[in-house]
């Protein structure tokens, strides 16, 4: 296995404040490597740690194995794309690309083959001469992205490009960005505070909070399997409980939530019986009007709130009945349509499906 980025103990303190707190991760060669947080978590001071442009306070950075201390931005083996590009207009797209390469002492027909090459495999060949104008977004991000990789960096950093793109073109741009990753086989760092960005498109995807990372995982184990309370709730739509773990005379365990409510609850591995606690069922796993027969299933009775039409992804949302919890859940495609606002419906959900936290007693993401 070759390591093309080492990050051990990375902190960066801007005088009391530490933006980077200890963050240490490696990524494998040809990766797509994604560092997803929300404003503010320390994810950009991070990426330009790596790119050279900010010093460490303490830890190590290398790569390929070799310590980049010291080492001016120019002269480590990455390139960073910015959210906004930074192309030049007054030139066309070949001279964009070209510029890096002539910048480094290279001229004549070697930097046009290179130039050409770099165009077919973003997929933009006969591209050189249109001029920067001529261009539609994802076609200027690709420009972008040619630029830095025709200098052959190990690793290509990525400061959330798809930001300033307009969604129908976010969403092309995941599926792109993927296949060209794949195809030219480039080590991407990417980062984002995009969870569909980073999940659609990584190998690789750590959760940044308050400068540490809380998580590095697939997106399906994080998805599935979060390790933390705000992974949970980070990370993909999910419902959350809160309330003290409980214990009935069946040995079923259950959250009682403030206003008498009991909900069936699996997965209580390293919490006492008394804990405060904190719960997550997703959406996708909550049944509409389960069969009664069913055993050991968590159910409740709810009102319909409002139906949120998106299509394949229409969800309801609902407010638990004689409480004002609210809940959302999957409206799956082949359910009648003979439901609606203000109807009461039952739900259940199996408690294997629910994860559990130990509660911090903080304001958590969703409440900020």
């Amino acid at each position: 296995m070759e390591i093309d980025l080492s990050v051990k103990e990375a902190t960066k303190r801007f005088g009391n404040f530490e933006a980077v707190a200890g963050v240490s991760f490696e990524v494998e060669k040809g990766k797509f490597f994604s560092i997803l947080g929300p404003s503010g978590c320390g994810k950009t001071t991070l990426l330009r740690m790596i790119a050279g442009f900010y010093d460490l306070s303490s830890g190590k950075i290398e790569i390929r194995g070799k310590d980049m201390a010291g080492v001016e931005p120019n002269k480590r083996p990455v390139k960073l794309v910015f959210q906004h590009l930074a192309l030049f207009p007054m030139m066309n797209v070949r001279e964009n690309i070209a510029f890096g390469l002539k910048r480094r002492g290279e001229k004549g027909k070697e930097v046009y083959r290179k130039v050409e090459h770099m165009l077919e495999r973003v997929g933009l060949p006969g591209f050189g001469n249109k001029t920067i104008n001529q261009l539609s977004g994802g076609q200027m991000q690709r420009v972008a992205i040619a630029r830095c990789l025709i200098l052959e960096p190990v690793v290509l950093l990525l400061d959330e490009p798809l930001g300033a793109l307009d969604l129908k073109l976010r969403e092309h741009m995941k599926v792109e960005l993927k296949k060209l990753q794949a195809q030219v086989g480039t080590t991407f760092v990417y980062i984002t505070h995009d969870q569909s960005e980073a999940m659609i498109m990584s190998d690789y995807v750590a959760v940044m909070n308050r400068g540490k990372f809380e998580q590095i995982d697939t997106p399906q184990n994080l998805y599935h399997h979060p390790g933390s309370s705000f992974v949970a709730q980070f990370v993909g739509d999910n419902n959350k409980f809160v309330g003290k773990l409980e214990k009935n005379a069946s040995g079923e365990y259950f959250v009682s939530l403030e206003d008498g409510l009991r909900v069936l609850v699996g997965n209580v591995s390293g919490h006492a019986v008394g804990e405060r606690v904190e719960m997550f069922i997703r959406p996708e796993a909550i049944i509409i009007n389960p069969e009664a027969n069913i055993k050991n299933m968590s159910i409740l009775n709810v009102v319909i709130k409002a139906i949120l039409f998106d299509g394949g992804n229409s969800r309801l949302l609902v407010v638990i009945d004689g409480s004002t919890k609210e809940l959302i859940l999957i409206l799956p495609q082949n359910y009648p349509w003979n439901i609606k606002a203000k109807d009461k419906i039952r739900i259940g959900w199996d408690p294997k499906r629910s994860v559990c936290f130990k509660s911090a007693g903080v304001k958590t993401y969703d409440e900020l």
